[in-house]
């Protein structure tokens, strides 16, 4: 059974950088597409970035694009998510979350995912 674990939350200003980072348990990441996907109060979850570690294809959310990269490291079954130029709408909790034999990297629907990690808070500050 797939586990995952996220950190490197935490209070920035805004234009500020933050790298969070989902560790992969229990599973090849080749055979999972790991998405972050965030929830600001009060909101729906929205799915910002996907990577399909199979062939390393990534697929962003247009209210992220240009600012936000998303990485993995198979040696040591982890994601990242770079974000830069933070905003205030960029608060929320960030969850990793994964796909199992996706067919290609896309923001998936939150009923579609695998499996959730616990999530990790970003506050950004104006």
């Amino acid at each position: 059974e797939v586990q995952l674990v996220e950190s490197g939350g935490g209070l920035v200003q805004a234009g500020g950088s933050l790298r969070l980072t989902c560790v992969v348990s229990g599973a090849r990441l080749d055979d999972y597409a790991i998405n972050w996907v965030r929830q600001a109060p009060g909101k729906e979850r929205e799915g910002v970035a996907c990577i399909m570690s199979s062939d390393g294809s990534t697929e962003y959310a247009d209210s992220v694009k240009g600012r936000f990269t998303i990485s993995d490291d198979h040696a040591k079954n982890t994601v990242y998510l770079q974000m830069n130029s933070l905003k205030p709408e960029d608060t929320g909790v960030y969850y990793c979350a994964a796909v199992e034999h996706p067919s290609a990297a896309v923001i998936f629907r939150n009923h579609e995912y695998d499996a959730w990690g616990r999530g990790t808070q970003v506050t950004v500050s104006s």
